[in-house]
């Protein structure tokens, strides 16, 4: 086998989070291809081969697989941000709850219940956020407004029929596109560090109907300011920020319209950076509810992006971390403070620590918006914030970026030797990595199970609830499990 060479092949099977696997006999090895389903024959391109391992990238699918449907999005395929659009979504619950079991039997020690994947209460529409690109489909092509391109970081596909948000979206994703055009402004080009458009935020409260616009641009942008970022403005020309807000207020939306807003980014990196926001129109920030709390979010505070899965999410949280009354809580990484809030009510205290000063900020303000007293957040990294702490927590509640949490952080998180922690993990792969030093330093996976917040994508939440050996067995099966469940453990046991 050589790098370059073309085979034919079905996928066998998919392990998480998209990588299929292909037997190939005449050279009795597997090559591992991304973007397909299992049932599916391709023809694809050896990539990359090192240490016994092949990897190829797909170059036709010659036979459908036998759970394949038509994807609802014309956009599918070209676009990276949906893999699953093209299986029934019952058929990806089913893929993810094969794969993340998998994953956990092989990384835990021992016994441990399954909950399973459950799936989002809406599979179309979910998403409360949005970050479009500018760009163009091709090398000096048009201007386009959309995601990336499978594969590529270059090229940006306009998509304006997005299934995985509604229409007010499109609309405004639209409206917005249509002015930039004809501003005659380029967009930020990524090698060259030149032009002016960069990203269009949208945030949208499923249950208030409240909407934030974010423009996102290099400069200060006007018809007057001169020259900045390579671009010249002259009178009568360039980006009018009125002109567009009276464009997106004239818009017919389901939604309305909290904020429009206009950011500075010169940094180098394709990432949002806030070096400056005018408010345009209304306010920097909007409310949405989750399981009768009010949260306000702003513009670059991190919030679950499926408002009516992360209530899913949180209530399987709350049931796995069982009994709370009386009870120190830490919620490590704990973003606008959400989970410490939902938890607040029936706890003595809780006590919330993230990196992002802003969701710190919004944190403070949301416990104060809810009437809660006993919530207490604190701006640091885990790693050092934790040291300050003048509490010995009773439980912990983790939730960690995508990476997981740091090593040293975690070893100082286990000497609290709390009777039960929570993990909370976006990434499977990050949480099956931290189980290893989890379990080395006493503790047991008792429960796992997912949330399917992502549908037609390859990602899933995990929900892992781990005891501490040296605690009571009974601690956490008494509230956590039902006693049909109590009775066939202990038999087992036994």
């Amino acid at each position: 086998m050589k790098k370059g060479e073309v085979y034919e092949g079905v996928i066998e099977a998919v392990d998480f989070p998209n990588k299929g696997k292909v037997f190939l006999s005449d050279e009795d090895r597997y090559v591992i291809v991304k973007n397909g389903i299992a049932g599916q024959r391709i023809r694809f391109s050896v990539s990359k081969i090192r240490k016994g391992r092949a990897e190829g990238h797909i170059l036709e699918v010659l036979e459908a697989a036998p759970s394949e449907i038509a994807s609802p999005c014309p956009h599918f395929g070209q676009c990276g941000g949906c893999t699953y659009q093209n299986l029934p979504y019952e058929e990806q619950v089913r893929m993810k709850n094969v794969q993340i079991k998998a994953m956990m039997d092989e990384a835990v020690d021992g016994e441990y219940i399954w909950d399973g994947i459950k799936p989002s209460p809406v599979k179309d529409g979910y998403r409360n956020k949005m970050e479009f690109s500018f760009g163009d489909e091709c090398k000096d092509g048009a201007l386009a407004l959309g995601m990336h391109k499978r594969g590529s970081f270059y090229d940006i596909v306009n998509v304006e029929h997005c299934q995985i948000v509604d229409e007010d979206y499109r609309q405004i994703l639209t409206c917005t596109l249509e002015y930039a055009k004809e501003t005659g402004l380029p967009h930020y080009h990524r090698m060259r560090h030149t032009g002016f458009f960069r990203h269009l935020l949208v945030r949208k409260a499923v249950k208030t109907g409240e909407i934030l616009i974010n423009l996102v641009t290099t400069g200060r942008s006007g018809v007057d300011e001169g020259v900045e970022a390579g671009v010249e403005f002259r009178d009568g020309e360039g980006f009018v920020e009125q002109e567009w807000v009276d464009r997106l207020l004239a818009l017919k939306l389901a939604g309305r319209i909290a904020g429009i807003l206009h950011t500075r980014n010169n940094s180098v990196a394709d990432v949002v950076k806030d070096e400056g926001t005018k408010i345009l129109y209304g306010q920097d920030y909007f409310y949405e509810e989750l399981l009768g709390l009010r949260f306000k979010i702003t513009p670059f505070s991190f919030f679950q992006t499926n408002s009516l899965g992360a209530e899913v999410l949180y209530e399987t949280a709350r049931e796995y971390i069982g009994e709370t009354r009386d009870k120190v809580i830490f919620d490590l990484y704990s973003g606008t403070g959400t989970i410490a809030q939902i938890l607040a009510p029936v706890a003595k205290k809780v006590v919330g620590v993230d990196i992002v000063e802003e969701a710190v900020e919004a944190a403070r303000e949301n416990a104060d918006l809810n009437g809660l007293s006993n919530c207490v957040f604190w701006a640091g990294d885990v790693l050092k914030v934790i040291d300050e702490l003048c509490e010995v927590p009773d439980l912990i509640v983790l939730d960690p970026p995508r990476d997981g949490v740091n090593p040293k952080a975690l070893q100082k998180i286990t000497d609290f030797g709390v009777e039960r922690i929570v993990y909370i993990a976006c990434k499977p792969t990050s949480l099956v990595r931290d189980l290893e030093m989890l379990q080395g330093r006493g503790y047991r996976v008792e429960k796992v199970g997912g949330i399917d917040l992502f549908p037609g994508t390859v990602h899933v939440e995990t929900v892992c609830l781990l005891s501490n050996r040296k605690s009571k067995p009974d601690s956490y099966v008494d509230l956590s499990i039902n006693m049909e469940d109590y009775h066939r453990i202990k038999n087992e046991e036994k």
